[in-house]
């Protein structure tokens, strides 16, 4: 992420792309403990490169991939997102045992829903997931999301948001005269 989006920002040097910003940085298969409780970090890219998901006994923490299943799946239009990755990412997630709790990173509430939910389960996903329920062909779901994709327009807040988000949660540097800034590219994306 810091590499594709340090270009849309056009970063200068003096931001290193190295992920030096955080703590510890997961690659896919790496386990570590919570605790006494063993734990996976999966690499599941496709809505951006980088999402990873971290599964901590039989729960499952996935970002941004996968809603609940009245709603449906994450976008794959950011900038290095991908539809057709997005969904062997999904079909990786939903061959975890079918009781595995999977944590959202958020809920849009579907229409007709009225209350925010923020977990389901590896079965229900199989079952009722709008977008990506068994049965549906990495074809069919290419088609819907790219369609259905190019109709969203760019969330709000992403620019600023993903300015700090690449920096560990910090603000940018401060240029020449002092101020830290966040970027607006106006031609691109």
């Amino acid at each position: 992420m810091q590499e594709v989006f340090g270009k849309i920002f056009n970063e200068s040097a003096r931001f290193a792309r190295d992920g030096s910003q955080f703590d510890h940085l997961f690659d896919d298969g790496d386990r570590f403990t919570v605790g006494s409780i063993e734990a996976i970090a999966l690499h599941v890219p496709g809505h951006t490169p980088a999402d990873m998901t971290y599964v901590i006994g039989d729960a499952a923490f996935i970002g941004d991939t996968l809603f609940m299943p009245d709603y449906g799946t994450a976008r794959a239009d950011f900038p290095g997102g991908d539809a057709r990755t997005l969904y062997r990412s999904i079909r990786r997630l939903l061959s975890l045992p079918d009781q595995t709790t999977l944590h959202l990173c958020h809920d849009y509430k579907a229409p007709g829903r009225d209350t925010y939910a923020w977990e389901t389960s590896v079965s229900e996903e199989r079952q009722h997931n709008v977008h990506v329920r068994d049965g549906v062909s990495e074809d069919q779901f290419a088609t819907m999301r790219d369609a259905r994709d190019a109709t969203l327009g760019m969330p709000r807040l992403i620019l600023p948001s993903i300015q700090v988000n690449m920096r560990g949660g910090h603000m940018p540097e401060p240029e020449d005269n002092g101020r830290s800034y966040l970027k607006l590219p106006v031609n691109t994306l």
